[in-house]
């Protein structure tokens, strides 16, 4: 799977965990979750959790701390997916 496959498969992700759909819109890499898409760390973690399941990955907590922008989720995909 391509980075912006990736890219765009997590962003559809993104979709059903932020209150606002619009701000995904205008999402790059460098997008926070937390800041700019309004997503609370509790979410967060869900989303962590559906990214393991759609692809077929485990992200470790390590990795998972490491995870602010949408660039760092997919980088951590990327790598784990290779």
């Amino acid at each position: 799977m391509s980075e912006a496959q990736i890219t765009q498969k997590f962003i559809d992700i993104l979709r059903g965990y932020v209150k606002d759909p619009a701000l995904l819109e205008k999402a790059t890499k460098e997008t926070n979750i937390l800041r700019d898409l309004k997503v609370n760390s509790a979410r967060l973690v869900d989303i962590i959790i559906k990214c393991e399941d759609v692809f077929g990955t485990s992200i470790e907590d390590d990795e998972a701390d490491r995870i602010a922008t949408i660039g760092d989720a997919v980088k951590i995909i990327l790598l784990k997916a290779a």
